[in-house]
């Protein structure tokens, strides 16, 4: 039998291989081929007789399938959605398979180890110490020498004596630890009548076991993810599997608290911070069903559900959920694909939707329900443009006298307060005083931002860092490179100044490298040991602190700037959501946006609280312009050692692009960093009407330039990022 095999490698897809007599090969079985000299282990895709062209190869030169692996097949649904990803992103299909096998130990057989049980009768000597551990035994499950030890709060020793007298029996137990079950109605929520309104719909919507979009469009606080935990419950109850994306890690560590405190346990989570262990028991847990309930980040669309029926996708409008390298693709469309192949409802919620989902929306495609007011009574903060053209900082500080004032205010009437600024480090610019030398990356376009606890001077793009040196390397002048503009840690400077009494903590993705840490900031903020918390996006959104009355942005305006087509639209949606933080509970909110265009439509839909009439003239531009989500957008990166290089190859490709009604081929032009992690970049931008098949007219152009082998070419369908 003649059978495809994909394997998880960067190819243009599946290759043909024998199956030995008596073995049976099934399309979704994991099985090991040779390739080369070497033996990888690939997924049985199609029998050859399914294929759409014949074969070209003599049977008599295929090679054989050399073993089929015990694992839980892919379900159909899943090996459509590989094809379908590679299609659209113009991605090698075994590229997509390898964001599946993202635990390749998990396709081994289960590990087992030594577990004990009670034997038949006590030991001879009976210690207080050795009833425990037989007393945690009382249940019949299996458990470890250390597992047995911990329960029992005794020695390892106390264990082992007791196997020694023959008190315990000795079972093999798999390594895999198994994953607690989600109850439906372990708490029975008290809902408002939007929220139970909505909660109603959802829940019908998973019981029709149907391919549906709906929004969850509420204001922030207005318990969005109290409403969608109802869904949730749905699905349980129907046995159906449930994921939930979620943009960030940081946001992972509250959810996990509000999941248990509703369902009684925690459920999976998939990241890329969990263990390497953790990662292969999650993945055979879901691939076989154990695991009801999957929290992840992007990469959690590709687990191997065999009876998922449900997906929400949190803060839907986030950029995080674009990935931008290697399979480039943003997980909240792909869900939806996912969704509609696999026939079964997802969520979308957000206060701050995206453009895109708004315009399903008034098309008709996607369901909206909406919270209109905040949950238990709170009321949405009052939002102020501080004109930072009038009210100006001092010299060398970077608060406003109203914003120092407010939280001077703030923080003697004991009330938390927060300050936003998405920059990390301390600043931005360190160039020298006496010859105006900038400090920057030696592999990329960027300079080099100053992290000055670290004494280091990085590149958030590349990675390079350095320590700070003593002289400019331009002029030799010591003591002469000085920082420019704020970073969060000048700010937590500035205010340690102001108010040296106050308990300040900074929250970036420099303070904080873990789950673990993220969620001892947050604790410690829930419980008022927390003055001011000074932080990036990471605190922007998701969180919710009862004491938090006053919010002030450093930067309103970072985000406008760069050319980027939805700059406003980020913008909004970035300062909405940490506005957002303030006065959640019982005591009101009040907002400081430090702004020098307090009269830009941002800031005077954020101060007026317009969302919808921001979204509609942000949508009549782009309709305008045949921009997205009106048009299509494609970006051609290439990149290489030699900058002539790349030039010379953007060029020949610009002059082979075909000629088609509805099709604009902008470039090649030096991309933002021209330099990134050592490779020159030029970049090519392809506008075309909806109505064009973009990837067909991708591939026709792409396959008539052969680039030079040190020139790499990047497809970017639906690009987010323009740098």
């Amino acid at each position: 039998m003649r059978i495809q095999v994909l394997i998880p490698l960067p190819l243009d897809g599946p290759y043909d291989y024998l199956v030995p007599t008596g073995m049976i090969c099934a399309p979704g079985d994991f099985v090991t081929v040779p390739l080369g000299r070497r033996q990888v282990t690939g997924v049985v895709w199609r029998a050859a007789a399914d294929r759409e062209a014949p074969p070209k190869l003599d049977p008599a030169k295929l090679k054989s399938v050399t073993a089929r692996l015990d694992a839980p097949p892919l379900a159909p649904v899943l090996m459509s959605f590989v094809d379908w990803v590679a299609a659209y992103t113009l991605a090698p299909p075994g590229s997509v398979l390898a964001l599946v096998i993202r635990a390749p130990d998990a396709l081994e057989p289960p590990r087992l180890r030594t577990a004990y049980l009670a034997g038949a009768a006590p030991p001879a000597r009976l210690t207080p110490a050795r009833q425990r551990v037989l007393d945690v035994l009382l249940d019949g499950l299996p458990r470890t020498a250390a597992e047995l030890a911990q329960e029992a709060g005794v020695g390892s020793g106390v264990v082992k004596g007791l196997a020694a007298a023959n008190a315990l029996t000795t079972v093999s137990r798999p390594v895999d630890l198994p994953f607690p079950e989600p109850v439906a109605d372990f708490v029975e929520l008290k809902l408002s009548p939007h929220q139970a309104d909505a909660a109603k719909a959802m829940r019908a919507a998973v019981a029709e076991a149907q391919f549906s979009v709906t929004l969850l469009d509420g204001v922030t606080g207005s318990g969005k993810t109290e409403t969608y935990f109802e869904a949730i419950a749905a699905a349980l109850e129907s046995g159906k599997q449930t994921l939930i994306l979620l943009p960030e890690i940081a946001l992972t560590v509250q959810f996990l608290d509000r999941f248990a405190a509703r369902f009684g346990c925690l459920p999976a989570v998939w990241h890329s911070e969990i263990s390497k262990a953790m990662r292969r028991s999650t993945w055979r847990a879901v691939a076989t069903g154990r695991v009801r309930v999957v929290v992840g980040a992007r990469s959690a669309l590709f687990l191997p559900f065999p009876d998922l029926g449900l997906i929400i996708v949190d803060e839907e409008h986030e950029q995080a959920f674009k990935q931008e390298e290697g399979v480039i693709y943003h997980a909240r469309d792909m869900a939806v694909v996912r969704a509609s192949l696999g026939k079964l409802p997802i969520i979308l919620s957000s206060a701050t939707p995206s453009l895109e989902t708004l315009t399903n929306v008034h098309q008709g495609r996607y369901r909206r329900l909406v919270l209109p007011r905040r949950h238990a009574g709170a009321t949405l903060p009052t939002i102020e443009a501080v004109d930072m053209r009038r009210d100006k900082p001092e010299a060398g500080s970077w608060l406003s006298p109203p914003l120092v004032t407010a939280l001077r205010q703030n923080l003697t009437k004991g009330e938390q307060a927060m300050l936003f600024l998405n920059r990390r480090g301390y600043a931005p610019l360190t160039l020298c005083r006496h010859c105006g030398h900038r400090m920057k990356s030696p592999d990329s376009s960027s300079w080099l931002v100053e992290h000055r606890s670290l004494n280091q001077l990085v590149c958030h793009h590349s990675g390079f860092s350095m320590p700070k040196p003593k002289a400019c390397p331009a002029c030799g002048a010591e003591d002469s490179l000085v920082g420019c503009g704020p970073g969060v840690e000048r700010v937590a400077e500035e205010a340690a100044r102001l108010f040296p009494d106050a308990q300040i903590t900074v929250m970036s993705s420099d303070t904080v490298r873990s789950p673990g840490q993220a969620q001892d900031i947050l604790e410690r903020m829930n419980r008022g040991e927390i003055d001011l918390l000074i932080g990036t996006q990471m605190i922007a959104k998701g969180h919710h602190f009862p004491g938090l009355t006053l919010v002030g942005v450093v930067d309103a305006d970072l985000g406008l700037g760069g050319g980027d087509l939805r700059a406003a639209e980020r913008t909004f949606q970035l300062l909405a959501q940490v506005a957002g933080r303030a006065g959640r509970d019982q005591r009101p909110g009040r907002v400081l946006l430090q702004t020098y265009m307090p009269d830009h439509e941002v800031m005077e839909a954020l101060v007026a609280g317009d969302r919808d009439v921001f979204f509609e003239a942000e949508s009549h531009e782009r309709a305008a312009l045949g921009l997205p989500p009106f048009g299509r957008l494609a970006a051609v990166i290439l990149s290489g050692p030699d900058a002539g290089g790349v030039e010379r190859a953007g060029r020949a490709l610009a002059r082979a692009a075909p000629l088609a009604k509805g099709v604009n081929v902008l470039g090649p032009a030096p991309a933002p960093f021209a330099l990134l992690r050592g490779r020159h970049r030029h970049r090519l931008l392809i506008k075309t009407a909806r109505s064009i098949n973009l990837q067909a007219y991708l591939t026709a152009w792409l396959s008539q330039v052969a680039p030079p082998s040190n020139v790499r070419v990047t497809i970017d369908i639906d690009p987010y990022s323009f740098l």
